[in-house]
């Protein structure tokens, strides 16, 4: 049976949501570290990206068994099941961080085409591209990965005035330096990952423009159907639902930081309207266009 790796364990009961720990493949199968479960089935309540620094072994995921060796980067996901077995000369780096709790920038991040292959639709594909649309580092860039995840371990440790904004600024500058890795990706798995990611990142920027799923679609050099099953299984919505829920936020910063009639505001965001728009409104935020301008006011 899995056991459950609580957070608590890594973070600490006050500790930031942000922290790092290396593994090392210990002879008898020490643990490397206090609440080391690395060769356990587990599964978390917290997000944890992953760093083969060298060695090799089998990551055992949700009853499947993958290959890893040095250089290979990958999400697990919370409620993900999964261990490490096999293990030669395996040395690998767990950054941990619970997306729920850690103000992460996601509009801005989904914005590379890279950051929406590697942490969103990677771990949902895995089983189907049998692993093979994971990230892959060279040395020097690998290298530099480490760099950074041994100083989010550090900063945790230390826990130094200010090392809160440190690790959120380090986790971030991690994030974006593999994700613009993963762009790059030659793999034919990783370019299909990345031309979906190419239309979320392109959506984030363009929402307010009067899209079509085919124009969606063709973006993503896929089929409608496709389109539809991907989308969803990656983002946990529809095209469509997607693209109202990024108007709906852009909609919400202009009735708190201004003053245009709601017509405007409609039509700034890609409504079209003002009646669509507070129907919009209205089913994603259970509120009125006004009544949340007036409560941001009170």
């Amino acid at each position: 049976m899995a056991v459950l790796a609580k957070g608590i364990d890594y973070f600490g009961a006050d500790g930031f949501p942000i922290t790092a720990r290396r593994v090392r493949t210990e002879p008898g199968g020490r643990p490397s570290h206090l609440n080391d479960v690395t060769e356990i089935d587990h599964y978390h309540d917290f997000s944890e990206l992953v760093l083969i620094l060298s060695g090799r072994g089998r990551h055992l995921l949700e009853g499947e068994s993958f290959p890893v060796a040095a250089g290979n980067v990958f999400v697990v996901q919370g409620n993900q099941v999964h261990s490490f077995r096999d293990r030669e000369g395996l040395v690998l780096v767990n950054v941990m961080y619970d997306p729920a709790r850690v103000l992460l920038p996601a509009g801005l991040l989904r914005r590379l085409p890279g950051y929406s292959a590697l942490f969103l639709l990677e771990p949902t594909f895995r089983s189907a591209h049998q692993f093979s649309s994971r990230l892959q580092l060279d040395r020097e860039d690998l290298g530099a990965a480490e760099a950074l995840a041994d100083r989010i371990e550090q900063e945790s440790k230390q826990a130094h005035p200010g090392h809160e904004a440190v690790l959120l600024g380090l986790l971030i500058e991690l994030m974006v330096f593999l994700s613009r890795r993963y762009g790059e990706s030659d793999a034919h798995e990783s370019r299909a990952l990345l031309e979906m990611g190419k239309l979320i990142s392109t959506l984030e920027q363009r929402f307010h423009e009067p899209w079509t799923l085919a124009q969606m679609a063709k973006i993503a050099h896929v089929s409608r159907t496709n389109l539809l099953r991907v989308f969803r299984q990656a983002t946990g919505k529809s095209p469509i639902d997607y693209l109202i829920g990024l108007r709906v936020e852009a909609a919400k910063r202009l009735l708190r930081q201004s003053t245009l009639p709601m017509t405007d505001i409609a039509l700034e965001t890609g409504f079209g309207d003002s009646n669509y728009f507070a129907r919009q409104f209205r089913l994603v935020t259970g509120r009125t266009p006004t009544a949340f301008r007036r409560a941001g006011r009170a």
